[in-house]
């Protein structure tokens, strides 16, 4: 961060360059990641007290602490232009007029200076109010200029405890707002502060019910400026101990979040209200900038995690040979399978994991964003090294979870459905077959004409018939596989048009998490892939019956806890071939018990509900998930990351096999 004079700061701001400074020896702090129409500011955040007040102040630190407004600068965290107050409001208030702005024995009932200060130390002070308010004025002119309106919105927290009667989470002050002119984006505010939810609170908004809004803040811009709305909002201290001091970190950083989107939904309505761009969205109110502490932070994580993918361990590497034994045998033998080694330091892997600056991140969501991911890998790492124990099972529950009754439901309503009039997207009898060398051929020729640079080679060491390596952009085709017509033309659609295609463009992303997954990217990649498949007319009754079995293997699984009981289960429930039955088996109990087959068809039910309502194509960017589907989409609408494009269109519309399509809407 820069050390700049006020001067200096207000000369930049003319030629509306992007700074971070602090100013006038650390007195604020001046943010400008891009020139937005919303500035943000706290002004009571400070607890600095120059060191010749020091001797002559009585009150002691928590004292000075209570009527501050800690963790306000964390609130407009997220936003391209802050300006933050590092002094204390007992050294001068930046919310009253100058020279009121030094206190000259008590404040709030408490005497606050042995002896009143000196006009020469006033003067310091007034000098600091002063230029706060000259860089707040070049900003708000620098804006009006740009944009012809401004929004400020004016954060300040306060003690409820010692108010008897309930008191609101959230209180706009509009004792000097227009509300003529402006009253539409005051109520617009409130509804928005409204939604906002908190751990174990109820959350309530409102105006005018604790605070009138009469400070000097907005008393200053309504007397400089005609086209500049200030929104003097109060916090109550619901997000830390007030008494105290100590924080509450998880009601802090949701309430950064909600404050994120009330107050950039709220600035986009006001810019489509008074501004020139009549369809602003929050995004557009946003930086369009990756911060260096995001770039850092995520070029960490990927260095330290660019090589754990689960596929890797857990597929046995005795495969071949356990499947002719297991079944050349009787099949009463479990097979007894080993995995490649792993090649991490777990203890240093989660000591490093835990080391990563999260909190550095100043945008409240994307900050959000990867602390899921980090928390996801840390249950990733306990799930790689208990492969083969009994602990996998557990691990593989705590990372995956287990089908529930809804997903047993829809797995048992596709497997009793009849086949005797199978659907027009069903293969006949008669269909040929293709071998793994022949689909090789097939994928190839399909990812060339979708223009997707990428290897496709043949393998003995997976179960599926196919299988993306997302680290190598490699589509693996089990060397034993066979294929008819439509199932070539569907695994295109999976494993080419989606699994690969997401490879692909998460590798073009600045931002490399996208490569190593996002919290739930199983349920929704499988999902969106058996989607694609639904959509280019590939999906057949068979296919859906696998799905459905997965799901019935995986809850055998957990129920049986024993290979050899679950193959035969399955064999005889479902009247399967002896393949069928050891591959499904087998994909469920390697490493110890996976449950992760089950994610399949509820991604897919997932996805066509979310489908239904709006497109879905930012969940190509990478490897996404739906816990963080909005950010993606307002991370790649403000330009962080490329704006995907898929390879076939994934709006949500009929299929025209009437019987399909019936089946698919009757999955609940």
């Amino acid at each position: 961060m820069l050390t700049l004079s006020e001067h200096e700061c207000i000369a930049l701001i003319k030629q509306q360059k992007c700074f971070h400074a602090e100013v006038d020896n650390g007195a604020f702090i001046v943010k400008i990641d891009e020139y937005s129409p919303m500035i943000c500011a706290a002004i009571h955040n400070g607890h600095k007290l120059r060191a010749d007040l020091q001797k002559n102040f009585l009150l002691s630190e928590d004292e000075r602490f209570y009527e501050e407004d800690p963790f306000t600068d964390d609130l407009i965290s997220s936003f391209p232009v802050q300006l933050i107050g590092n002094d204390s409001r007992f050294e001068y208030d930046l919310n009253r007029a100058k020279t009121l702005s030094t206190y000259f024995k008590t404040a709030w009932d408490k005497q606050v200076w042995h002896k009143p200060l000196t006009q020469k130390q006033r003067a310091v002070s007034h000098a600091k109010h002063q230029a706060f308010y000259n860089v707040l004025s070049a900003i708000v002119t620098s804006i009006e200029r740009q944009f012809g309106n401004a929004i400020v919105f004016d954060i300040h927290s306060y003690n409820h405890k010692r108010i008897v009667t309930d008191t609101p989470t959230f209180n706009i002050g509009s004792g000097q707002i227009d509300i003529e002119r402006w009253g539409k984006v005051v109520n617009h505010f409130e509804r928005q502060l409204n939604k906002i939810e908190l751990p174990n609170l109820d959350v309530r908004a409102a105006t005018d019910e604790v605070f009138q809004g009469r400070g000097y803040l907005i008393s200053h811009v309504n007397a400089h400026f005609d086209n500049t709305l200030v929104l003097p909002t109060e916090v109550k201290k619901v997000f830390m101990d007030e008494t105290s001091g100590e924080v509450y970190p998880l009601v802090l950083e949701d309430l950064k979040a909600g404050f994120k989107d009330a107050i950039s939904e709220t600035a986009a309505f006001f810019v489509r209200r008074y501004g020139k761009k009549k369809r602003t969205q929050k995004a557009d109110i946003l930086s369009s900038n990756i911060s260096p502490e995001v770039l850092r932070l995520d070029k960490k994580l990927f260095a330290l995690c660019k090589h754990v993918e689960t596929l890797n361990f857990i597929n046995p590497i005795n495969l071949a040979p356990e499947r002719n034994r297991f079944l050349k045998r009787n099949s009463y033998i479990a097979p007894n399978f080993t995995y490649k080694q792993l090649n991490i330091n777990p203890y240093q892997f989660r000591e490093n994991l835990y080391k990563l600056a999260v909190d550095e991140i100043s945008d409240a969501s994307i900050q959000q964003l990867y602390r899921h991911v980090v928390d996801n890998l840390s249950y990733k790492i306990d799930l790689l090294t208990t492969i083969g124990t009994d602990d996998f099972v557990y691990n593989s529950l705590k990372y995956y979870g287990e089908p529930n009754k809804a997903d047993i439901d829809n797995a048992r309503f596709l497997l009793h459905l009849n086949d005797s009039e199978p659907s027009a997207s069903e293969p006949s009898a008669s269909e040929p077959e293709y071998d793994a060398d022949q689909a090789i051929d097939y994928f190839k020729e399909q990812a060339y004409q979708w223009q997707l640079s990428c290897k496709i080679e043949k393998s003995s060491k997976i179960v599926a018939k196919a299988m993306v390596n997302n680290e190598k952009a490699l589509l693996l085709i089990n060397k034993d596989a066979r294929f008819s017509e439509k199932e070539l033309h569907a695994f295109a659609y999976h494993e080419l048009g989606i699994h690969m295609l997401t490879t692909i463009n998460a590798k073009a992303n600045p931002l490399k998490v996208f490569s190593l997954g996002l919290v739930g990217n199983t349920h929704a990649q499988e999902g969106i892939a058996l989607y694609s498949e639904y959509c280019s007319g590939s999906l057949t009754m068979k296919r859906l019956k696998t799905i459905a079995l997965r799901v019935i293997a995986v809850k055998y699984m957990l129920e049986h806890g024993d290979f050899v009981k679950t193959y035969h289960a399955l064999m005889s429930e479902f009247d399967l071939d002896k393949e069928q039955a050891f591959t499904l088996t087998t994909r469920v109990y390697r490493g110890g018990g996976f449950t992760k087959d089950y994610l399949y068809l509820r991604g897919f039910k997932d996805i066509i509900n979310v489908a239904k309502q709006q497109p879905i194509d930012n969940l190509l960017v990478g490897k996404t998930g739906l816990l963080d589907f909005d950010i993606v989409s307002e991370m790649v609408e403000r330009g962080l990351l490329v704006q995907p494009k898929p390879l076939f269109d994934l709006s949500y519309k009929p299929s025209g096999d009437k019987i399909i399509d019936f089946i698919v809407n009757s999955i609940k």
